[in-house]
């Protein structure tokens, strides 16, 4: 028995992240899988915690530093999607232009570009 829904027929068609053949191409596609405010903010506030964590590891010499950094990064950036947002991170198929757009992001909203 079939238990799916067809999709409206005005829905748009989901984007595979691993189409992008660029950075270019791909960040306009990360900032719409980050329309939600708190998504961003979240990410904003992972991303500062994980720098926070490097001039840790880097004053400290202790590679625990690293791990925290890491687990507050994804973290707050996951519990932004899957909590707000609503859809599954880019970096489960795209990872690399995935932690590059978090930086990308980071850098946009510290300039004004990107609101939080």
């Amino acid at each position: 028995m079939n238990t799916s829904t067809p999709a409206a027929p005005d829905a748009p068609a989901p984007v595979d992240p691993r189409r992008f053949t660029s950075f270019a191409e791909f960040y306009p596609f990360y900032l719409t899988e980050h329309a939600n405010v708190t998504c961003r903010r979240l990410h904003f506030a992972g991303s500062t915690i994980s720098l926070l964590c490097l001039v840790a590891l880097v004053a400290t010499l202790n590679p625990w530093w690293l791990l925290a950094g890491l687990v507050a990064g994804y973290g707050f950036a996951w519990v932004g999607h899957f909590g707000f947002e609503k859809n599954k991170p880019a970096s489960f198929k795209r990872p690399l232009y995935s932690f590059m757009g978090d930086w990308a992001m980071y850098r946009d909203i510290w300039a004004g570009r990107v609101k939080i």
